[in-house]
C-alpha cells in the first residue's frame, strides 16, 4: 500500500497532473467557451459551429511535429524549451484576444482564436512526448490518466469557471484572467526536469520526417488502426461541438450551463476516465474501447429527451451525466490505446499524427454540426450523431478479427 501511495504521490505525477492541467486550458478558450460569448452577442448559429474550424492546427500538428523532435532549443532541454516557448505564445494570444469584441471584429477574433489552437497544439506535441519519456512503461498508465484528470479540470476552469467569471465581469477581463493562469504553467515548465532519454533525436529532417510513418505503416493492419482513430469519438464530438449552443437556446441560463454542464459535467468526466482506468487493470483494452463506445452512443440519445421537454434541472444533470461519465471511460481507453501505438524514437510526431486524427472529428467533422442543427431540428440531429458512432465500433469490431487471425497464422 505504501509503495501504491509513493507511485502516485511524487513529483513527476504531480508534473504530469499540472502538464496536462497545462495541455487542457486552452480547448475550449477557442471552443465552446467562445461559443458561449459568440451566442450571447447573438451571433448566428451557423456561424458558431464553424468556430470549430479555427482548431484545425490539432488535426494538422503532425506537420510540424518533425521539427520539435528534430530539433532543440539552446535552454530548458529538447521538450522543455518547445513546451515554454509554446507556453508564452499562449499567454501573448490570450491577453490580445481580450481586447476585440467577436461581434465587431469577427475576422480579428478568429485569426487570434487559430494562433491560440496553434500554440496549443504546438505544446500538445511536446507534453504528449515529454509525458512519454519521462515515465516508465510501469507508470505510462497512471500518468495517462493523471494528465487527462489535469486536463479535465482544465476545461472545468477554461469551462464553468469562466463562465461564471463572464456573470459577473466582461468576456475581456475573463481572458485575461485565463492569460495569467498560463503565465503560472510556465513556472512549472521551468522547475520540471528533464525527460528521460532512451533514443537519440532522429539525425536529420528526413528521418524525423519520413522514420515515424514508415515505423507506423510497417505494423499490420494499420490503415485500419488509423481509420478507427479517425471515427471511434465521431458520433461524441458531433455532439459536443452543440451542447453549449443547444442548452442555452433550450431556456437554460449561463449559471446552469455553467454549474450542471460544465462543472458536475466535468466531474463526471473525470470520475469516467477514473473508471475506465480501473477498469482496463482487469480488462483488454479492445474490449473496454468496445463496451465505453456503445455507452457513449446511448449517451447522446439523452439530449433527444431534452429537447422534447420544459427546462429541468433534474433531467439536464441526469443526461449531462450519463454522457460525460461516458465520454471519460471512452477517453481514457483511447488515450491508452494511441500510447500502446508509439514507438519511444518518433514520440512526438507519433503522437502528433494519432492525436491529430483523433481531433478531425472535433474539428473538420464537426464544423457543419451548426448547420445540421438548424436543418434537422435539435432532436434529429442528436440522433444523426448517434448513429455517426457506428463506423468506428464496425472498425473495432473488423481489428478484434483480424488480429485473432494474425495470431492463428502465427501460432
Amino acid at each position: 500500500m505504501l509503495e501504491l501511495i509513493k507511485k502516485v504521490f511524487n513529483f513527476k505525477m504531480l508534473i504530469v497532473l499540472l502538464m496536462g492541467f497545462s495541455s487542457g486550458l486552452p480547448l475550449l478558450l477557442v471552443g465552446s467557451t467562445l461559443q458561449a460569448w459568440m451566442t450571447e452577442l447573438g451571433i448566428d448559429m451557423t456561424s458558431i459551429g464553424l468556430v470549430s474550424l479555427l482548431g484545425l492546427p490539432y488535426v494538422l500538428k503532425f506537420l510540424w511535429a518533425p521539427l520539435l523532435d528534430r530539433y532543440e532549443l539552446p535552454f530548458l532541454g529538447r521538450r522543455r524549451g518547445w513546451i515554454f516557448v509554446s507556453q508564452l505564445g499562449l499567454v501573448l494570444t490570450l491577453l490580445l484576444i481580450s481586447f476585440f469584441n467577436p461581434k465587431e471584429h469577427l475576422w480579428i477574433v478568429c485569426a487570434l482564436s487559430f494562433l491560440i489552437s496553434f500554440f496549443s497544439a504546438t505544446q500538445d506535441i511536446v507534453l504528449d512526448a515529454y509525458r512519454r519519456e519521462i515515465l516508465t512503461d510501469e507508470e505510462l498508465g497512471l500518468g495517462s490518466t493523471l494528465n487527462v484528470n489535469g486536463y479535465r479540470i482544465a476545461m472545468i476552469v477554461s469551462g464553468a469557471f469562466a463562465l461564471f467569471l463572464a456573470e459577473k465581469m466582461s468576456w475581456s477581463h475573463v481572458y485575461q484572467i485565463m492569460s495569467l493562469i498560463m503565465l503560472f504553467f510556465m513556472g512549472v515548465t521551468i522547475v520540471a526536469r528533464n525527460e528521460i532519454v532512451t533514443e537519440a533525436k532522429p539525425s536529420s529532417m528526413r528521418l524525423a520526417i519520413t522514420g515515424p510513418l514508415m515505423d507506423f505503416f510497417k505494423r499490420d493492419h494499420s490503415v485500419i488502426l488509423l481509420l478507427f482513430i479517425l471515427l471511434y469519438k465521431v458520433g461524441d464530438s458531433m455532439a459536443s461541438n452543440m451542447t453549449t449552443p443547444f442548452i442555452l437556446s433550450v431556456g437554460y441560463s449561463k449559471t446552469d450551463l455553467a454549474t450542471v454542464a460544465k462543472t458536475f459535467g466535468m466531474l463526471a468526466t473525470i470520475s469516467g476516465g477514473l473508471i475506465g482506468g480501473i477498469v482496463m487493470l482487469k480488462m483488454n483494452i479492445r474490449y473496454a474501447l468496445f463496451i465505453f463506445g456503445i455507452l457513449q452512443a446511448l449517451s447522446t440519445l439523452g439530449f433527444t429527451f431534452l429537447a422534447g421537454i420544459s427546462p429541468s434541472l433534474t433531467a439536464l444533470a441526469f443526461v449531462i451525466g450519463f454522457e460525460n461519465l461516458a465520454a471519460g471511460m471512452g477517453t481514457a481507453a483511447y488515450s491508452a490505446y494511441m500510447a500502446s501505438l508509439t514507438n519511444k524514437k518518433f514520440t512526438a510526431t507519433q503522437f502528433a499524427l494519432l492525436t491529430a486524427l483523433m481531433g478531425i472529428p472535433r474539428v473538420v467533422l464537426s464544423s457543419p454540426t451548426g448547420w445540421l442543427s438548424e436543418q434537422l431540428g435539435w432532436a434529429q440531429f442528436f440522433v444523426f450523431c448517434t448513429f455517426s458512432a457506428l463506423p468506428g465500433m464496425f472498425l473495432l469490431v473488423l481489428i478484434f478479427k483480424l488480429e485473432k487471425a494474425t495470431e492463428k497464422t502465427t501460432l
